[in-house]
């Protein structure tokens, strides 16, 4: 239930009388889920500001001023870098993406050239960073300057914390066989934290919060106003940088209300709520994966398409692990793979409604994309939805069964039933950037880019040790399954082994996004936008709800920034 499953449990209650996973007690075993809850995630009525003309005005004078303090900046090696660090981190900077590339290519070309003579490690390593980020393939021996003869990092960079949280950033970049960054996460993260308490209260929250949520691995607009309440400077280009990023995120605030309430609507007229009593009804917190996914404030229409399916993936989701009879959910997988109205007439109604709204959802985007990018997607849609189905299928039969797959068929089937192939499916063809036969043919296929962060979303949904917000267990983990493959290994060993398994999986990803391939930029950031947002589907409390997402939902939405 991946995907889905990051929400499942903000439906299902966690406690009372369904409440079913007892000690050796399989999670494929049945169990019937109780209503869901919703109220969280309802909105009360249209908070849209409207903003005058001199704030349009002063907004554009901004931009013109930062712009022109990137020339003066680039000219400056370390503070060109700097700058372009804090409007990523604010999330402005699809202002200046001309500028930021002109000053990248200029590092590039001259480290290209001449190797990295700098011996200061931040800035060495901010170089890396913010070059891999953008696609240049960087070498980790860059880092080898900071090392003694016998291989280990010199012992004087204890000291330099700033040194040695640039390296911890650059180090979440890495991929598979570079042992220097494996080590360099190691050396960093084992310093940093002995270091803590002997950091002043501003050092140390700095430090907690980079531990916690580094930059690559994060969402730049979620954690904007942090950085932006803690960013520090009194030079020129901060000052207005700071106001911009306010006025900028205010704005942005704006749109994401607009689109909330075309979702809102869309979502009401569907009728999918009020037929599926059972189902979840929560568009607001489905509209949250689009916001992360398409960051670009002018991706509007690709955010409003996309809660679509993500919609829908819910609601079969529940079908699934609701309402249906493994009886009614072998016709309905049928009936989908056939794409027949008329094979669903001896089903229930409601399956009949969530048909014909997913065909209607399908058509329509098809239709979109049609028209805007002279392709139509409407094969590689259905065969998705099909995937999605079967691989539901299957694990409704392990569940009704009480059968334990394998660990590795478990995560297999998984993957797919994880949601991300679907997402990213309409992600492709939504943004509309290199559509070919080739290229159409490697998406619908499940490319490594696809596969890599459906197992990440995966494995983190079975790691959680807590329940979801309303979980009740029953779906089956990775955990299980391999515990129960390897006898006698503990519980603690075989969460090692999935974290260790999520983070070679985050150096796939990584190495997907640096490698020469057919996908847009767009569509490569998209894929790390959705494993970065996986952790804030599991940031649990002990009342097994989600209060870091709901912090953000707020911030990102109804709070306007005082500027």
């Amino acid at each position: 239930m991946g995907f889905a499953g990051a929400f499942y449990a903000c439906s299902i209650p966690s406690d009372g009388p369904n409440k079913i996973t007892e000690l050796g007690q399989s999670k494929f075993n049945n169990a019937v889920p109780l209503r869901p809850a919703s109220h969280k995630w309802s909105v009360a009525q249209d908070r849209t500001p409207l903003y005058k003309d001199e704030f349009y005005v002063k907004h554009a004078q901004r931009l013109v001023e930062v712009r022109n303090a990137f020339r003066e900046a680039g000219e400056n090696g370390v503070e060109g870098l700097m700058m372009i660090d804090a409007v990523q981190r604010l999330g402005i900077d699809y202002h200046f993406n001309e500028e930021i590339e002109a000053i990248l290519q200029r590092h590039y070309t001259n480290v290209s050239s001449h190797g990295e003579s700098i011996q200061d490690l931040y800035e060495v390593a901010l170089r890396f960073r913010l070059l891999r980020q953008e696609g240049y393939h960087v070498p980790a021996d860059v880092f080898n300057n900071f090392k003694i003869k016998e291989g280990k990092f010199k012992q004087d960079l204890t000291k330099d914390i700033k040194g040695l949280l640039g390296l911890y950033e650059a180090s979440q970049l890495r991929i598979e066989g570079e042992d220097i960054l494996d080590e360099a996460d190691g050396f960093s993260s084992s310093i940093l934290k002995a270091r803590l308490e002997h950091l002043d209260h501003q050092e140390a929250t700095l430090v907690e919060h980079t531990l916690e949520h580094p930059y690559h691995k994060s969402l730049a607009r979620f954690m904007a106003k942090s950085f932006l309440n803690d960013l520090q400077g009194q030079n020129g280009w901060m000052i207005v940088l700071q106001e911009l990023a306010k006025m900028d995120f205010n704005m942005v605030q704006s749109t994401h209300q607009r689109e909330l309430l075309q979702i809102l609507k869309w979502w009401k007229d569907l009728g999918l709520a009020e037929e599926l009593k059972l189902a979840r009804d929560q568009p607001l917190k489905w509209y949250m994966w689009p916001i992360a996914i398409f960051p670009d404030p002018s991706l509007s229409d690709q955010r409003i398409e996309l809660t679509k399916p993500i919609s829908m993936i819910y609601i079969i989701d529940d079908i699934f692990y609701v309402y249906g009879t493994l009886d009614e959910l072998t016709l309905f997988t049928e009936a989908v793979n056939k794409w027949d109205i008329a094979a669903f007439e001896k089903l229930p109604n409601y399956m009949k409604m969530c048909f014909k709204s997913l065909d209607d959802i399908t058509n329509e985007i098809s239709n979109k994309v049609y028209k805007e990018h002279g392709w139509n997607p409407v094969d590689s849609l259905r065969k998705a939805w099909v995937s999605l189905c079967n691989a539901f299928l299957v694990e409704a039969e392990w569940f009704a069964s009480g059968h334990v797959p394998k660990a590795q068929e478990y995560l297999k089937n998984g993957v797919i039933s994880s949601g991300v192939h679907i997402v990213l499916v309409h992600c492709f063809f939504l943004l509309g950037h290199g559509i070919t036969r080739r290229n159409v043919e490697l998406v619908d296929n499940f490319p490594r880019i696809i596969t890599s962060t459906a197992a990440i979303l995966r494995l983190w949904d079975d790691l959680g040790s807590t329940k979801d917000e309303n979980q009740n267990g029953h779906d089956g983990s990775y955990i299980e399954c391999y515990m129960k493959e390897h006898q006698g290994s503990s519980m603690e060993n075989a969460r090692q082994r999935v974290t260790h398994m999520i983070s070679d999986l985050w150096k796939s990803l990584n190495e997907e996004c640096l490698s020469q391939q057919p996908f847009s930029a767009s569509f490569r950031q998209g894929s790390l936008n959705i494993a970065r947002m996986v952790p804030l589907m599991y940031s649990y409390d002990d009342n097994q709800s989600l209060p870091h997402l709901e912090d953000h939902v707020k911030s990102l939405l109804f709070e306007e920034f005082p500027y």
